[in-house]
C-alpha cells in the first residue's frame, strides 16, 4: 500500500473523512434521524431536531476517532489502507480530532433538555470503554446491547418527549445491540482471532455468529409481536405487522445469501442489512405505538 509522505490539502481532509468511519456513522445517522422524527411527531421542532441529529453525529464520530487512534498499531499490520498507517492522518492528530468532537457534541447539547446529555454522555462512556479495550473481551457485546437502546431514548429526551412505554426499549435494544455486535464483528473475526482478541463472535466462531446474529434480529421481532399481542404495549397492527413480515424476510435474505461459507468481502453487506432491518423492526415498531 502507497504512504503518503508529503500530505496535500486533498490528503489530509480524505484522511479525515475515512477516519469518521463513514459508512457505519452514516447508518447511525439514519436511526437517530428516523428516531427523532417520530419522537417529534406531529409538532416538529426543526431547529431542535437539527441540534438532535448533529450532536449524535458528532459523538459517533469522535467514537470512530478514537477507535482508529487506540487500534494504530494493529491497523499498521492488518489494515495498512487505513488513514493513520497511510499517513493522511497523523495519530496525534486523530486524538485531538476525536476529542474536539466531543467538545462539539457537549455544545451542541446544551440547549436541550438536561436528559439528553446525560445519555449521550453514558452513550459516549459506553463506546470510548469499548474503544479502550473491551471491544477484544466477550463483553464487547454487552456493550453494543447496552448503547442501542440509547439512541430512541436520546431521541425522545432531545425533543423533550418521553413515553411509558420507552422501557421497552430496553430489552428489545439489548437483543438487537448484541446482533449488530456480531455483524460488525463478523467483518475483522478472522483478525481478532488471530491478534487474541476474545469478541463475542470469536468466542462463538463464524458459524456460531452468523446463527447468532440471525437468531436475535428474529428474538427481537418476537418480544415486539408478544408486547402487542398481549397488549403490554398495544401497537397498531396494520404498521406493525408489514414491520415484522419484513424483519423476518430480511433475516431470509440473509441465511440464504450470508454465511460462512461465503466470501469474507461479504460480511460488510450483511453487517449494513443487519443494521438496517434494526432500524426498520424499532423504528416501524414506535411508528405503530406511536399512531
Amino acid at each position: 500500500m502507497e504512504i503518503v509522505k508529503k500530505r496535500r490539502a486533498s490528503d489530509i481532509l480524505r484522511g479525515y473523512f475515512l477516519l469518521s468511519h463513514p459508512g457505519p456513522v452514516f447508518i447511525h445517522i439514519i436511526g437517530v434521524t428516523v428516531f427523532t422524527l417520530l419522537a417529534a411527531w406531529p409538532r416538529p421542532l426543526w431547529g431542535i431536531i437539527v441540534l438532535v441529529i448533529t450532536a449524535h453525529t458528532a459523538m459517533q464520530i469522535s467514537i470512530a476517532m478514537i477507535n482508529d487512534y487506540c487500534d494504530r498499531d494493529l491497523d499498521a499490520v492488518s489494515k495498512p489502507e487505513k488513514p493513520i498507517p497511510r499517513g493522511l492522518v497523523s495519530p496525534h492528530e486523530a486524538l485531538i480530532a476525536g476529542l474536539l468532537m466531543i467538545v462539539v457534541m457537549v455544545l451542541l447539547l446544551l440547549p436541550l433538555n438536561p436528559l439528553a446529555l446525560i445519555i449521550s454522555l453514558v452513550y459516549l462512556t459506553l463506546g470510548q470503554a469499548y474503544n479502550l479495550g473491551l471491544k477484544s473481551t466477550p463483553l464487547s457485546g454487552i456493550v453494543f446491547a447496552l448503547a442501542m437502546p440509547l439512541i430512541p431514548l436520546y431521541a425522545f429526551a432531545g425533543v423533550g418527549r418521553v413515553l411509558p412505554f420507552l422501557f421497552w426499549l430496553v430489552p428489545v435494544g439489548f437483543l438487537l445491540g448484541v446482533a449488530l455486535n456480531l455483524a460488525n464483528s463478523l467483518t475483522d473475526l478472522e483478525e481478532d482471532s488471530a491478534y487474541g482478541a476474545k469478541t463475542l463472535a470469536v468466542v462463538l466462531g463464524v458459524k456460531g455468529s452468523f446463527r447468532a446474529c440471525h437468531l436475535l434480529l428474529l428474538a427481537g421481532a418476537a418480544l415486539i409481536a408478544l408486547l402487542m399481542v398481549l397488549h403490554i404495549v398495544p401497537a397498531a397492527p396494520w404498521i406493525l405487522v408489514p414491520t415484522l413480515c419484513v424483519t423476518v424476510a430480511a433475516v431470509v435474505v440473509m441465511f440464504l445469501f450470508f454465511g460462512a461459507e461465503k466470501p469474507v468481502v461479504t460480511r460488510k453487506v450483511h453487517f449494513y442489512l443487519a443494521a438496517l432491518t434494526a432500524i426498520v423492526l424499532s423504528g416501524g415498531w414506535l411508528i405503530g405505538v406511536i399512531v
